[in-house]
């Protein structure tokens, strides 16, 4: 075989592929150019691999990506969805880094953001955002006995934190991630799991009294879900703060739909490594970041709704439509 279908389960991204060859695919998807397929064909019969071509086996792998900085393999680890080496250079890292938490709060979560990014841009798909967070869950694996070690025996909690990915939803690597950190920086974590009903959340929340709740999904269905939860929590008479979390999550989102069914603080958070910061300060002076919370998320309001009024409506959308036939 000459050419084929890319699997977006594989090592490939859209985002390693070439750009001038991005150009010709797409001009073949989208029919732009007369010559596209022949073009298609041309770049195939260039890049196709011989048959008596030698592939790099896996022993010699090593010896080309220890030429690559630390930070970066341990970034394209994530990236690229492989923990072939993750051990070895954990293991180096753990050796450069004051703490292993800063591994994950470093490296380890800018490879996470960038999976995030070309997720969003479309360059990246679910198969190949699975296998990142398999990696990462690997990776923090790997470094759990060193956290364990570096925790102070007999330090003081610095609050109690409900973790829970919500109802319909059974993703948990990102909640995972946060508790990981948290329990870093002396928070005691009551971890619920995944697909976590609203009333579940509330009894435990009300039981261990604890101090914050963290909210994490990262499907669509999810964002519908966290407004239930503020919701029950609000008739539930509770003010714990909340902190939202994950891949379709906005703060945007939060200001419109959460944060207007419940009185306590709701705050978005973009990635794990904001959370012991956030909940630092909430702990610290809560009627301060709620009042900066209620300013910020008014004025996003505002925003949203200047946008929506100079949208067209359905109607005159409707009369301005293309005649795709003229």
């Amino acid at each position: 075989m000459d050419f084929g279908i890319v699997n977006p389960s594989t090592k490939v991204a859209y985002a390693d592929i070439p750009q001038d060859q991005i150009e010709i695919m797409e001009d073949v998807i989208l029919n732009r150019r007369g010559d596209a397929s022949e073009r298609l064909i041309a770049i195939a019969s260039m890049t196709s691999i011989p048959s008596n071509a030698s592939i790099p086996s896996k022993a010699s792998i090593p010896s080309m990506t220890s030429r690559i900085p630390l930070e970066e393999r341990l970034s394209q680890a994530l990236v690229k969805g492989i923990g072939d080496h993750l051990e070895e250079d954990l293991q180096e890292a753990l050796s450069v880094y004051p703490h292993a938490v800063d591994i994950i709060e470093g490296p380890l979560m800018a490879g996470m953001n960038i999976v995030g990014r070309l997720f969003g841009e479309g360059k990246m798909f679910l198969p190949q955002v699975v296998k990142t967070a398999r990696t990462m869950k690997q990776a923090v694996s790997i470094l759990q006995p060193a956290i364990e070690a570096e925790k102070t025996a007999g330090s003081k909690s610095a609050g109690k934190v409900l973790l829970a990915t919500v109802k319909g939803d059974v993703h948990d690597i990102g909640k995972n991630i946060v508790g990981v950190v948290m329990a870093c920086n002396n928070y005691d974590i009551i971890d619920m799991g995944v697909m976590v009903p609203a009333e579940q959340i509330v009894r435990k929340a009300k039981e261990e009294q604890v101090d914050i709740i963290g909210l994490s999904g990262l499907i669509t269905p999810s964002l519908e879900e966290m407004v239930n939860v503020a919701r029950e929590l609000q008739q539930a008479g509770l003010h714990i703060p909340i902190m939202i979390g994950g891949a379709t999550t906005s703060e945007l989102h939060v200001a419109l739909k959460i944060a207007p069914v419940y009185s306590g603080p709701v705050i978005w958070m973009k990635d794990a490594s904001q959370n012991a910061l956030v909940a630092a300060r909430l702990m610290s002076d809560e009627q301060e970041v709620e009042q900066e919370l209620t300013t910020r998320y008014q004025h996003l309001r505002e925003e949203y709704q200047q946008d929506r009024a100079q949208l067209a409506s359905l109607e005159e959308a409707r009369r301005n439509k293309r005649n795709l036939f003229e």
